[in-house]
């Protein structure tokens, strides 16, 4: 074996195990204690903002625990940027609306943004029960409505039903509502 050979195994054997670390870490309840909650106060507020009092606030945590473990410098490879993983462009669309939201960087105005991202596809979803909707408002923001409209349609059915239109979506998407699920103890 050459020392190229080597360093590769070694590296990959360490991503394997990083890979391990994370997924045990992301695993953890996000009630459990074991996020931060140096950003509560701007999920109760936003979630009460677009959601409502009654709506559970601990839903757009566990969606940022999925998007980026809550971490805050966080950049995808695609652009997306923040703890909500919001993209620069639909940012400027959300700001439009929104003029006081300054920064995609700063972490009250991307979780603001992101959970309004979240209040315009929820309320799209029409013939939905509201966990469903809920549902397939996290797989719209992971993989955009019309990919969700296409599934839908799919089905053959009016009602639009998570358990049905999942079979239709990426792996990927159906991954990300498991992992959010799962955080909220909902899997």
């Amino acid at each position: 074996m050459n020392f190229q050979h080597f360093i590769y195994v070694v590296a990959f054997v360490f991503l394997l195990n990083m890979q391990n670390v994370l997924a045990s870490f992301i695993d953890h309840p996000v009630e459990s204690g074991q996020w931060t909650d140096k950003y509560d106060r701007h999920f109760k507020k936003y979630s009460k903002r677009y959601f409502g009092p009654l709506f559970n606030w601990h839903w757009f945590k566990a969606q940022a625990i999925a998007e980026s473990a809550l971490n805050k410098d966080a950049k995808s490879h695609v652009g997306a940027r923040g703890l909500m993983q919001i993209m620069p462009g639909t940012f400027k669309d959300i700001n439009k609306a929104n003029p006081h939201f300054s920064k995609l960087e700063t972490p009250k105005w991307n979780i603001a943004a992101g959970i309004y991202y979240n209040r315009s596809i929820y309320r799209k979803i029409k013939n939905s029960p509201a966990q469903d909707k809920l549902y397939l408002t996290f797989a719209s923001y992971n993989a955009g409505y019309g990919r969700i409209l296409n599934a839908s349609k799919r089905t053959g059915k009016k009602e639009k039903n998570w358990n049905e239109i999942r079979k239709y979506l990426p792996k990927e998407t159906r991954g990300y509502v498991r992992r959010i699920r799962k955080l909220m103890g909902d899997s």
